[in-house]
């Protein structure tokens, strides 16, 4: 199956966000899509599974124009699009959401569906019960079943947007193995959009990149590396590695201590310290107790035993505001449920933390309110014209900055990060890892949790590994991700 997009139009409220962008797909290829957030790679996709209109332009299939008005349309051509989050019916089984507006002849029939379900998942290389509560899945399966569900309208062009964005790296690999295997022994046409240039250029056979809505580049995968693909994506050199971090004085103070942390089973007995300028990195498998322990140093979380102490001041297991009062903050994993208030402005949000700080006598002192939003939004580079915006507006890399704002108002002792990059463009992972090493280089002690071994090898002074919600081993920097993973137990 050959696609082509011939300059494709789109604009939102008078902001062109595709400016005459052109791009050929072919059957039994992998296509990367790649490009800052707000490039204009979603809505690309969308426009091509029928979802969003273009407002000029046409659409190719296989020599043929084709009008795509609705994904039905898309499905009648054999494109379908497979979402980030997974478009399922959680009360539904994983049979019944794969077969989900499959057209029919006549009744239902189980016995009949039990079998074309077996059929699709050997194909595919899945295995899933198909009688599982989709709803009760993990997010890999969820998008196992919306490929199926794709599989299963027979469709011959897959668009998979930022799929890998919130999985582990071992599920994320299995994913991007399926793609291979559907586009190399299947014929289908893939796209995968990803900010993960390494996973793009290890999966893809081709690569566009997009930039303010206009296309910029096409070429071979294997012609290309993460620094080309980063400089097209900005326009400018980017240094892509992480920043070195500075080196911890041997006399630093012991800012964090924590001593025999435990709550249930998911978090045994971790004992560990971070000290002044010190950057710990926690690596290990999805389920190893790393967010767990660092909700427990925050006192989100109540502990069963042990203790945190701030500056040799107890601190976790009694509340946030504890926490908070010695010092510490936390950025969450997830920004949009734990992080932000969606629908309240940047400003609103950058205040949020510190807002105890500016009240006197129960009124907020507006003018200090300002100047310190205006201090941290230049250090974050939010442009003023985003700071009235709601939080919800914001692109993934503009959410993180502004949580990671709100806790530069407050001026941390301790900084507990957890996943900090997960979800965001290559240029606001850069200047995420840049902030970090900076507010370390300050003295502040900062405690960070990543999937991402890489992430954690590349910004840490030391790492430790979490395994079974204890600490199971600990390594320099310069260690190998291999030494890691082996002792996180993925051997």
């Amino acid at each position: 199956m050959d696609v082509a997009l011939e300059r494709i139009r789109k604009s939102y409220g008078g902001t062109t966000v595709l400016h005459e962008v052109s791009l050929t797909l072919r059957g039994g290829r992998v296509h990367g899509l790649v490009g800052e957030n707000g490039a204009g790679k979603s809505t690309l996709a969308r426009i091509l599974c029928g979802a969003v209109p273009a407002e000029s332009g046409r659409i190719i299939v296989d020599g043929v124009p084709a009008v795509l008005r609705s994904p039905r349309d898309a499905l009648r051509h054999g494109i379908a699009l497979v979402t980030q989050e997974g478009a399922i019916v959680p009360a539904l089984s994983v049979a019944d959401n794969v077969f989900l507006g499959v057209r029919r002849r006549g009744l239902r029939d189980r016995a009949g569906d039990r079998r074309r379900f077996a059929d699709l998942a050997r194909r595919a290389g899945i295995a899933l019960d198909p009688a599982a509560r989709a709803g009760d899945l993990p997010l890999v399966h969820r998008q196992q079943v919306e490929i199926l569900r794709a599989l299963a309208r027979d469709a011959r062009l897959i668009a998979l947007d930022e799929p890998t964005a919130l999985l582990p790296a071992l599920a994320a690999a299995r994913l991007l193995r399926l793609c291979r295997d559907l586009a190399e022994r299947d014929g289908l046409a893939i796209v995968l959009i990803s900010h993960r240039l390494e996973e793009v250029l290890d999966a893809c056979d081709t690569v566009t990149v997009l930039r303010d809505g206009r296309h910029v580049s096409t070429a071979p995968a294997a012609e290309l590396t993460p620094r080309d693909l980063l400089r097209a994506m900005v326009g400018r050199p980017v240094d892509v590695l992480y920043p070195e971090p500075v080196p911890v004085p041997d006399d630093a103070p012991v800012v964090l201590a924590v001593r025999g942390l435990a709550r249930g089973s998911a978090v045994r007995g971790v004992g560990l310290e971070v000290r002044a300028g010190e950057i710990v990195g926690l690596a290990g498998l999805v389920g190893s107790g790393r967010t767990e322990t660092l909700r427990l140093v925050f006192g989100a979380d109540r502990p069963d035993a042990g203790e945190v102490t701030i500056m040799g001041r107890r601190a976790g297991g009694r509340s946030p505001s504890r926490a908070m009062a010695l010092g510490a903050a936390l950025v969450p994993e997830s920004r949009a449920e734990q992080g932000l208030v969606l629908v309240r402005s940047t400003a609103e949000n950058l205040a949020l933390a510190s807002l105890p700080a500016r009240r006197r006598f129960g009124f907020v002192r507006r003018g200090a309110e300002r100047r310190a939003v205006d201090e941290a939004a230049g250090t974050l580079g939010i442009r003023g014209a985003g700071l009235g915006r709601p939080a919800w507006t914001l692109s993934g890399g503009n959410q993180q900055r502004s949580v990671f704002g709100k806790w530069l108002v407050r001026s941390p002792r301790v900084l507990l990060v957890d996943e900090p990059t997960r979800g965001v463009d290559v240029a606001a992972k850069v200047h995420i890892h840049r902030l970090i090493a900076d507010l370390a280089a300050r003295g502040v002690a900062v405690l960070m949790a990543s999937s991402e071994v890489e992430e954690v090898l590349g910004l840490a002074h030391r790492v430790l590994v979490m395994r079974d919600g204890r600490v199971a081993g600990e390594f320099p920097r310069g260690a190998s991700a291999a030494d890691v993973l082996a002792s996180a137990g993925l051997r």
